[in-house]
This record gives C-alpha cells, structure tokens and sequence, in this order.
C-alpha cells in the first residue's frame, strides 16, 4: 500500500526536478533577462519558467487543486520577445526519464498562451480549507542573480497545515556533509545540485539533482547540538529580510563565536536541515513586514521532519493558513528540538525583536 501523500511527493518531486533543470540553464547564461516587478525586486526569465512547468504538472496530476504562487502574466502580455525567450526555454526543458515526464508529470505546456495561462492561474487566496499548494519558482533572485543560492520551491498544504515540502538547490553541494560556507558549491557544477523533500510524519531526505528520473534519495537529520557555543547559525545575505544586529546579538549571548553564514534562499532550511549548519535565524526588520507563505511553507516542513523545530519570535508555529502571508507571525526561528527553547529564550532577551 502506498504511503499517505506519495503521489503528491513524487509529482512535487520531479515537477521541482524539471524546473530545477530550466533556472540552471538561465543561471548559466550570463544574460538572464531582468525585469522589474512592482516591488522593484528582481524577477528573471528563470521565475516565468519555472512556475509555469512547475502549475503545468500541478494541473494534470491535480487540477482542482488551488495554487499560490508568486508570479503573474500580466508583464508576459505587455513583452512578446520576454515571453518569447521564455517560451523557448520552457518547451525545451524536459527530463530525460521519458515515463517520468510524460506519465507523471504530464509532458510539455502546449502553448505560449497556455504557459502565461499557467502562470496566471497561481492566484489563489490561500487559507485552511482544502488543498493549496504554494510555488516560489526561484526563491532568492538576488542570490541568483549574484551567482550565489537560490531555490525552487513546492509545498503542499491541507487545511492549513503543511503536508509536503519539496526544494530545488541547484548551488548547494550534493555531499550533506560539506559544511555550511557562504561560498557553498561555487566554483565547477560537478558535485552541486540538490532536491530536499519531506512528508509530514514521514521525514526528511536529500538527493542529487539530475536531469533523468529522480536519484536515490537518503534521509537527513539535523546534528546534535549540546553546546550552543559551537553552533554555528545562517540567516539572510540581505540586510532588508532580517536584522543581522540583533542576531549578532543573540549570537554572542548564546557565545556563538563563529561568524554567521550569510546566504539567500531557503536553501537555508535544507542546509541545516542535513546537518551542514544549526541554527537559522530570520528576525524582523519591521512592523508592518508579512513573510510570505512561498518562502517557508517547504522549509518549514523538512527542517521539522529531520528532527528541528520552527518557531516565530514569539513562540508560535508558523501560520500557512492565514492566506498567501505569515500574518499571524513575527520572524523566524527554526534549531534542532532539543536547543531550540534556550535559542528562543536569549531571542526574546533582545530589546525590539
């Protein structure tokens, strides 16, 4: 009998795998086609892509299925030649797995309008009744960009709660015991290239990303921390996603003496998660700032699975069931179980966190 949630495992799996393969192409070209968004961040040809083979095997394996997803059409439909350049790039993305990619994932977008279609069709309110899955197609533009981490994200929620979490790290190194550097698989893509994914109850594991059927994988688990002094904690290489003074500050209160390691993405989560670092820690820069659904619901899941816990600011687990933002939360910190509480403690010590 299969397990609960296998075929939505397999499809995220490798509908991540493809979309993977696509953002590892751009990231190669030295011209990845920037444009802005509203928010002014960064989005490339690589996001376009990506969500739509992504919702493309979404919607064959499960159409009535709701999706949250980041990316809209609307800039596809003002710029032919963009969304030409992207057409190209997506039609021509398959896996070599010829079952994999037609039976499972469902083969190819018909169209360019059926792919501005799909990547429209991302626009769900999110909220706790029935199946919604959230997509952030390159998680960490500006690292992907800049040549550093980025990921390709996928979870499955079920009434609010998170059921599957799959990430693409196409920069991270396939070997789960190198250790966690800002300058991670730089250099050569030989021995870079990793798919994190887990499923509530069931754990979390880690395989090389390849462009056939997926690779075996192996299970994962956070490393034991006894003494807080030699862990070492990751947060975000923007100064506008987390307030890296105050986590100094609760670095040298925990006497964590080893810098942190700065990188973008959730490839943070997957990182610690198989024990290449501790702690990640994301604290608020402001007020009014909302985390959104797409940047943790994956990661959140597969550091829980492999023996962490993921916690805001304040204590709470974090709310997917609120609509497409962490509204009911405050930052983010996710350590191994059994440190967590004492992290979360000199946390709360820091005035204005």
């Amino acid at each position: 009998m299969s397990s609960p949630y296998s075929k939505e495992l397999l499809v995220a799996q490798l509908a991540v795998q493809r979309a993977s393969l696509l953002t590892r192409r751009v990231f190669l070209d030295s011209a990845k086609g920037t444009v802005s968004k509203s928010d002014a961040s960064p989005v490339t040809i690589g996001d376009f892509g990506a969500q739509a083979l992504i919702i493309a095997a979404l919607r064959h394996n499960f159409p009535s299925d709701e999706i949250v997803a980041e990316e809209e059409g609307s800039k596809l439909r003002e710029d032919a030649a963009l969304a030409d350049r992207i057409w190209e790039l997506v039609k021509s993305t398959k896996l070599d797995d010829e079952k994999a990619e037609t039976e499972v994932l469902g083969g190819a977008v018909k169209n360019k309008e059926h792919m501005i279609d799909l990547i429209d069709s991302g626009n769900s309110k999110g909220g706790r009744a029935g199946r919604i899955w959230a997509i952030d197609p390159i998680d960490g533009t500006k690292g992907f960009l800049r040549g550093g981490q980025y990921a390709v994200c996928l979870a499955l929620m079920v009434d609010g709660d998170v059921k599957v979490g799959v990430l693409g790290c196409p920069n991270l190194p396939v070997d789960d015991a190198a250790p966690l550097s800002a300058d991670a698989g730089a250099g050569s893509d030989e021995g870079r290239g990793v798919i994190f994914s887990a499923v509530l109850g069931q754990g979390a594991t880690s395989r090389p990303l390849t462009s056939a059927g997926l690779a075996g994988g192996k299970s994962i688990a956070m490393k034991p921390v006894t003494e807080l002094s030699a862990a070492s904690f990751c947060e975000s290489v923007e100064a506008g996603h987390s307030n890296q003074g105050d986590a100094a500050k609760i670095a040298e209160k925990l006497g964590i003496t080893r810098p942190s390691v700065r990188m973008d993405s959730q490839a943070k989560y997957g990182s610690i998660a198989r024990g290449a670092g501790d702690i990640y820690l994301r604290l608020p820069t402001s007020k009014t700032y909302q985390e959104k659904i797409w940047d943790h619901a994956a990661g959140d899941l597969i550091v829980r699975e492999a023996g962490g816990q993921v916690t805001d600011v304040l204590g709470r687990r974090l709310d997917f069931g609120h609509g497409r933002t962490l509204a009911e939360n405050k930052g983010v910190i996710a350590a191994p179980k059994a440190v967590h509480g004492q992290v979360l403690k000199v946390v709360q010590e820091v005035p204005g966190v």
